[in-house]
């Protein structure tokens, strides 16, 4: 049997305070801290990147503000003075055709007929005028229908809808392989939602892709045109008119087709979405993030204003391409500015380059 150990009594020595280097290596690691830049005019390119920023395009648009009730009496007045020329012009006619009867028979008779082809060219000019009308207000209902039927979700309006859709796109040859897609799965699909995405996606997805081209061959025509003008008159000028071209040709790309009167119905209504959204607001925020990323130095100042200028034809694009399309932007990706960001300078720089090359 082995003898018992004997109890024993140890020193516990303290523990020694840790070193500098031991505390900096068992230190947690510490997170990150949003610094506060100062306040100054300069931009740092690392800061703020115009490529990443969300665009107030992808966004969802606020709510219309509802309008005011106006006065009926501007309206009263300009049909009251309408009717009044209207009766002029036409006792000026009547005396006209008298006089030239009383000259000669054949002069009275030549005016009358002239007389006749200007009020049938003017019954038809009215009346073509009258279904563009009718047309742009068939677009605005449809995605005014559109945005009802996703909140209530009921399939019946769903369905009643998108066969207006498809029976107002029926001219449209690009989009045929998408009615016929959407005529094979239309029975397949119950929920109201789904099916609006649905046809989103088949009949208005080839549309959205050509408007993108619109908008990115308006914007690089704007940029150079207006890099090339000797002028900031003509830089202006040049701007509103391939904007003003560009939303026409989205429209009738859509299949609105407008005439006159509703050309100018759908500017204000593009002006509205521009100054509802704010995405035309693209001022010295906007210049100093592009010289901040240094295109200045890539780019001569007046290919720098032409990327500006074509910029804001993109934006008014962008705006333009909402009003005209039928639906909403559901299933489909909204075009953001990001791209046509891409698209502007890299095109502006390849035309610097070449122009260099031939000054060279």
């Amino acid at each position: 049997m082995s003898e018992k150990r004997k109890p024993a009594s140890f020193k516990v020595e303290p523990e020694s305070p840790p070193t500098k280097q031991a505390a900096e290596k068992n230190r947690a690691p510490r997170k990150p801290l949003a610094v506060k830049p100062e306040k100054s005019g300069n931009v740092v390119p690392a800061a703020i990147d115009v490529i990443d920023e969300i665009d107030p395009a992808e966004l969802d648009p606020p709510p219309v503000p509802a309008r005011r009730k106006r006065s009926r009496l501007g309206a009263i007045f300009v049909a009251a003075f309408g009717v009044l020329v209207s009766a002029a012009i036409g006792l000026w006619i009547d005396s006209l055709i008298r006089d030239l009867f009383a000259r000669a028979d054949w002069l009275g008779w030549a005016a009358a007929g002239l007389a006749a082809i200007a009020g049938f060219a003017l019954f038809a000019i009215l009346t073509r005028e009258f279904v563009a009308m009718r047309r742009l207000a068939s677009v605005e209902a449809m995605r005014a229908r559109a945005t009802k039927a996703e909140s209530s979700g009921g399939a019946k309006e769903a369905r009643k809808l998108v066969s207006d859709l498809t029976s107002f796109l029926t001219a449209n040859p690009g989009t045929a392989a998408g009615r016929k897609a959407l005529a094979e799965l239309k029975d397949d699909v119950i929920d109201g939602p789904d099916l609006l995405r649905l046809a989103e996606t088949e009949l208005l997805s080839p549309l959205d892709r050509q408007a993108s081209t619109l908008i990115a061959d308006a914007a690089k025509r704007v940029s150079i045109v207006t890099a090339v003008s000797p002028r900031a008159l003509f830089d202006v000028g040049y701007v509103v008119f391939e904007a003003g071209r560009l939303v026409r040709r989205l429209s009738e790309l859509y299949g609105a087709r407008p005439g006159t009167l509703g050309f100018f119905r759908l500017g204000r209504s593009v002006i509205a979405h521009l100054a509802v959204t704010g995405s035309i607001a693209a001022g010295d925020s906007l210049v100093q993030q592009l010289v901040g990323h240094g295109l200045a130095a890539r780019l001569s100042a007046k290919l720098g204003e032409g990327v500006i200028n074509g910029m804001m034809t993109a934006r008014i694009g962008i705006a333009a391409m909402e009003t005209a399309r039928p639906l909403p932007f559901k299933a489909v990706k909204r075009p953001g500015m990001g791209e046509f960001i891409i698209t502007l300078t890299q095109f502006s720089a390849r035309k610097g380059a070449e122009s260099d090359v031939s000054a060279g």
